[in-house]
C-alpha cells in the first residue's frame, strides 16, 4: 500500500450552523457505531468511517483530519473518499455480514405472519449486498 495520502478534492464545511451542527452529529454518530465494530466481531467500521468522515467534511476539519489520519482505518477511508474503492476482504466480510444478517432477520425475527415485512427487510439485505458489490475495489495499485 501506499504511504502516500490521496487526498478528497476538498473539504467543504456548511455555511449554515444548524446543518454544520447536524453533519456534526451524525459525524460523531457514525464513529461511535464505527468504534464497536472495532471490539465487536461482525460490525464493520470502515464503512461507518466512510459514513463519518463524509459527515465531518462538511462539518469539523479537525474531525475529519482525526478521521483520515487514524492508524487503524484512516487509509481505506481517504483511499475510498479518492476513488479506489473497498479492499476486497472488506468487500468480502460487508457483503457476507450484511447478507447473513438481513437473512437471519427476513427468516427468522420477523413474524411468519407479516409476510410483506419479511419481503421488506430481504428486499433491504439483497440491496446492501449489492450496493457493497457494486463499489469499485481497491487492489492497492496507485
Amino acid at each position: 500500500m501506499s504511504t502516500q495520502r490521496d487526498e478528497p478534492s476538498e473539504i467543504k464545511i456548511s455555511r449554515n450552523p444548524l446543518a454544520r451542527w447536524m453533519w456534526f452529529s451524525l459525524g460523531v454518530f457514525f464513529v461511535a457505531l464505527g468504534s464497536v465494530g472495532v471490539v465487536l466481531p461482525g460490525l464493520p467500521t470502515t464503512p461507518f468511517m466512510l459514513l463519518a468522515a463524509a459527515c465531518f467534511a462538511r462539518s469539523s476539519e479537525r474531525f475529519y483530519t482525526w478521521v483520515i489520519t487514524n492508524p487503524i482505518f484512516g487509509e481505506q477511508v481517504v483511499r475510498y473518499r479518492a476513488g479506489h474503492g473497498l479492499r476486497p476482504g472488506v468487500k468480502l466480510v460487508a457483503a457476507s455480514l450484511a447478507g447473513l444478517f438481513m437473512g437471519y432477520a427476513a427468516l427468522f425475527g420477523v413474524p411468519a405472519e407479516q409476510v410483506w415485512l419479511r419481503v421488506l427487510v430481504a428486499l433491504t439485505g439483497a440491496f446492501g449486498v449489492w450496493f457493497i458489490l457494486s463499489r469499485p475495489t481497491d487492489r492497492g495499485e496507485d
